[in-house]
């Protein structure tokens, strides 16, 4: 039997993140990271900004087909 130990090293600690409860209307499950600095440049605090409501009409979750299947298709109407 392995013995357990307490980590030194405090990031080497689990995260204490609550898991999801609410699903997002994109699919994604909404979870909340409470130390997530939404004004950091690596974070899209609004990913759809600047999109047309054609481009967020597209379902890219069929998974029978490639993304760029689905790309065409929408494209032809």
């Amino acid at each position: 039997m392995s013995k357990t130990t307490t980590p030194s090293d405090p990031t080497e600690k689990p995260a204490d993140i609550a898991p999801a409860t609410d699903i997002d209307t994109s699919g994604a499950p909404q979870q909340i990271v409470p130390d997530v600095d939404m004004s950091h440049p690596a974070v899209d605090a609004d990913p759809r900004a600047g999109t047309t409501e054609a481009q967020n009409r597209i379902d890219f979750n069929d998974p029978n087909k490639p993304g760029h299947e689905v790309v065409a298709e929408m494209l032809k109407g």
